[in-house]
């Protein structure tokens, strides 16, 4: 497999090979995020969930992902469960065939769903029995939902299978996939517990370099009202990462949708740092936690019919290159991720890498243009 792992000294030889978007601010440090503050990170980086479970996608996922890579991206994310392990391995592909070094880019996946080995079993119930519960992998009563499980041995079981997916010893940044899902099943005290002896497997998947830092994927979690049901409150997470890894543990990375559609993580105030109430952004800031975007086009709705203004703001005349524009200028975001799965998707959506970032008054006007239309 591959070694190494994302680098100062890559990652900034990396952003000198684009010198027209190291103009733009197109690279950027997370300097507030321990363990990676030394990093030079893209503004954009290159998703894979969506497309068909076929070899033809497969291969333009990996040409998507070189082509990435060429046009200035190095942070790459991924899932365990993505087309049935198939973005992985795509991934892994690029990798064998990429013009760069391992240590330019930011790699990352996750893990908790269980998940079909590449295509779809003619028994998938008794697929996942002799796979997962016979083996002892995972046991039924951390089975939430009959797909959900975040115990140490499945977390490890699925860390070593991305691997060797994509052919690397060490993953950059490695996620807990949407681990709200456990809320629909299980006390918050019995939750936390279960975070607590996930993160302690997790620091020592670190301490033994399979891994450089862990953090949670989420989609409802982070943006919810804090009487939800499925809330996440990230300063209580984090309490818990320290007091398993005491202060220089490696939880250091969230992932959540922010987009022009979805933007709960920047205007609404539902996350407490002592005994203030104060944004997500502002939380993991304070932290020391860096915020990656996903779902920055919200799965292509935000690619047609915005309005004139957020255009004009935005300085684009392009529905998809002014919603990503919105996400990688906003403050706090070191990465706006974009599904990407064809070579012409990556060049189209890069163009905005080459613009400066939105000016702070533009970007932050859009909220008041938006409040006076509501009114």
């Amino acid at each position: 497999m591959v070694p190494g792992h994302a680098s100062h000294s890559g990652t900034a030889r990396f952003s000198t090979r684009f010198p027209k978007l190291n103009a733009t601010g197109h690279f950027r440090q997370p300097e507030h995020v321990p363990h990676l503050s030394h990093l030079w990170l893209s503004s954009i980086g290159i998703g894979t969930y969506l497309g068909e479970v076929d070899s033809a996608t497969d291969q333009r996922y990996t040409e998507a992902v070189l082509a990435a890579m060429g046009n200035g991206v190095n942070v790459i994310d991924s899932a365990i469960n993505y087309r049935f392990q198939r973005s992985e391995r795509s991934i892994g592909e690029a990798i064998k065939l990429m013009n760069v070094q391992r240590d330019e880019l930011l790699i990352c996946t996750k893990a908790g769903y269980l998940t079909y080995d590449g295509t779809v079993p003619a028994d998938p119930r008794r697929y996942f029995i002799a796979e997962y519960i016979d083996t002892a992998i995972v046991s039924r009563e951390e089975l939430v939902g009959g797909m959900h499980c975040i115990a140490p041995s499945y977390l490890k079981n699925q860390l070593e299978r991305s691997r060797h997916n994509m052919g690397i010893e060490t993953i950059d940044v490695f996620y807990i996939h949407n681990p709200e899902q456990q809320l629909s099943e299980v006390p918050r005290a019995i939750f936390h517990d279960r975070l607590r002896r996930a993160f302690a497997a997790l620091e020592a998947e670190a301490a033994a370099n399979r891994i450089r830092v862990y953090g949670t994927a989420t989609w409802n979690g982070y943006r919810q009202d804090r009487t939800a049901a499925d809330y996440l409150d990230l300063a209580q997470i984090f309490g818990i990462a320290r007091e398993v890894g005491g202060d220089g543990h490696h939880f250091r990375a969230i992932q959540l949708p922010f987009n022009l559609g979805l933007p709960e993580a920047f205007t609404k105030e539902n996350q407490k740092i002592g005994a203030r109430k104060v944004s997500l952004l502002t939380a993991a800031r304070e932290l020391g936690i860096a915020v990656i975007a996903s779902a920055s086009l919200l799965q292509g709705k935000l690619a047609g019919s915005l309005p004139e203004f957020i255009r004009e703001r935005m300085a684009s005349n392009k529905d998809a290159e002014a919603a990503i524009q919105f996400v990688r200028s906003a403050p706090g975001i070191t990465s706006a991720l974009v599904g990407m799965s064809r070579k012409d998707h990556v060049e189209a959506n890069l163009r905005v890498a080459a613009k400066p970032l939105a000016k702070t008054e533009d970007w932050g006007s859009l909220f008041q243009s938006s409040n006076e239309s509501s009114d």
